[in-house]
């Protein structure tokens, strides 16, 4: 069904749409079409963040075996680093914290399926990308970058996502067409808008309006006023040109998505910082490396410039590689050897969440990494950790929304710098210390003042009274009920 020879009723020229056939043919040819396959889906407990939340996940099946109830919403989302997954499970923790039934659809892991491998491909090229983006200079500056702030915010980048999207659909086949189905990037979004789904609301993860992320037919949701501006304008979408605005009722700002258990509790655990720094503790700095393992270089380097204030015990690190052990042998072969020696904290969720909430009170010193072969764990660890952390280290990715202090780091792609713009608007976090002489000297600002960190811890209290953090709520609200209490 090609209905992208308009999108948002900007004419789509004929070249672009030849463009995104010869695409999906390409698809068609290297993995299949399985439009003519009859798919069944089952249901089992997600494994770690299920039992969290009462979170069935999808998977293929012989025959029909997933029962759904008018609680259930259907979280979509795929695997492309880590952060659809944490917004995922933002909007699946607020789900259940309202009464509902959160149900996982990962496309990527229905690997037998056209549309599980046509996702796993494109993961694959992305992951790729990412780690030589922090490798080799040159590729970054002249393609990493203006891909990911240029090339997906065109209109025709859209254009062919749809096309390929239509090859997804036989994967929705089980699922009744009026479940609330929320997704967390756009192709679940718009493969179940090609499927007849009629409450699907796309959540859109990034500050930065690209046309890679529009889902015409479902309801998108953002998080800042800047982001709501730039799509409903779809501003900058087609070079030189002013295009049709979205409609009325097609865009919501939500304020941002994050966990119902950090949301909840920011007052205690902003007074748990401010009392720690009063005291002259040890200033907690959670770093964590991403999807795409880019980082262990970077944080090499943080962490030995914070070697003399660990040894001196005013500060500590909490590491998370995620499921990158990789990363974490990389950085302990080139630990200096008057390093403390790091505590391991692996493969074993409920130590890491025992650890986390006995660190709400009481001692963190030294180093402490984390790491976990399962990718829920490997995701969740990091939302554990942040309630336990004083300082979150993290480029201005998905976590840029997240209230917590925040020191930014360089981003991976171009569409992340707003992220980091937002967060030093807000007060809630740093520009982005995109050199290592910066990064250095905010390092050595936050610990030699811990009115910095407290001042941050301000701003998140303001603005979690203001309702900035409880958009994930508000997706769920719009999705399950139609209401849109929004901005």
């Amino acid at each position: 069904m090609e209905n992208s020879f308009r999108i948002f009723d900007n004419p789509i020229p004929e070249k672009d749409l030849e463009k995104a056939r010869r695409t999906r043919a390409k698809y068609i040819r290297k993995f299949g079409d399985d439009s003519g396959k009859q798919y069944h889906l089952a249901m089992a407990e997600t494994p770690v963040v299920g039992k969290l939340w009462n979170m069935q996940s999808l998977s293929l099946s012989g025959a029909p075996a997933a029962r759904f109830t008018d609680k259930s919403v259907v979280i979509g989302n795929i695997r492309m680093g880590f952060g659809h997954y944490r917004i995922s499970m933002a909007l699946a923790s607020a789900a259940y914290s309202l009464g509902y039934e959160p149900v996982w659809l990962d496309l990527n892991s229905l690997t037998e399926s056209t549309c599980g491998k046509v996702i796993r491909y494109q993961n694959n090229l992305y992951s790729m990308g990412s780690r030589w983006s922090q490798v080799y200079p040159l590729f970054n500056k002249l393609v990493w970058d203006p891909l990911n702030s240029e090339g997906f915010r065109k209109l025709s980048y859209n254009v062919s996502d749809e096309l390929v999207t239509e090859l997804m659909v036989p994967v929705y086949r089980d699922i009744p067409r009026d479940t609330p189905l929320i997704a967390a990037h756009v192709w679940p979004a718009q493969a179940a808008v090609h499927a007849g789904m009629t409450h699907v609301v796309n959540a859109v993860p990034d500050n930065w309006p690209m046309a890679l992320h529009l889902a015409e037919g479902a309801i998108h949701t953002v998080q800042t006023p800047s982001a709501y501006l730039g799509y409903r304008t779809l501003r900058g979408m087609r070079k030189g040109s002013v295009l049709s605005p979205m409609p009325a009722g097609s865009l919501c700002e939500t304020g941002h998505y994050v966990d119902h258990e950090l949301v909840s509790n920011i007052g205690a655990d902003c007074a748990r910082r401010e009392g720690r720094l009063a005291s002259g503790g040890a200033v907690r700095y959670l770093l964590t490396i991403g999807g795409a393992g880019a980082q262990a270089e970077l944080y090499l380097h943080i962490i030995d410039e914070l070697l003399p204030e660990v040894k001196a015990g005013r500060a500590a690190l909490l590491l998370n590689v995620g499921d990158h052990m990789d990363a974490w042998k990389y950085i302990r072969q080139r630990l200096a050897p008057d390093a403390p020696r790091p505590t391991e904290h692996f493969g074993d969720m409920d130590a890491v969440m025992a650890f986390a909430d006995a660190a709400l009170d009481g001692e963190a010193e030294g180093i402490h990494v984390f790491c976990d072969s399962d990718i829920f764990a490997a995701v969740y660890t990091t939302n554990v950790l942040m309630r336990a952390c004083d300082v979150l280290v993290t480029k201005p990715g998905e976590l840029s929304f997240y209230p917590v202090p925040k020191l930014m780091i360089h981003h991976v792609g171009g569409h992340e710098v707003w992220g980091a713009i937002r967060a030093a608007e807000l007060g809630d976090g740093t520009f982005e210390c995109a050199r290592p002489e910066e990064l250095d000297g905010m390092l050595r600002l936050i610990q030699s003042d811990p009115s910095v960190v407290c001042g941050m811890c301000e701003h998140i209290r303001s603005a979690g009274k203001a309702g900035i953090y409880d958009g994930a709520y508000r997706v769920v609200r719009l999705a399950c009920t139609g209401r849109a209490d929004c901005f």
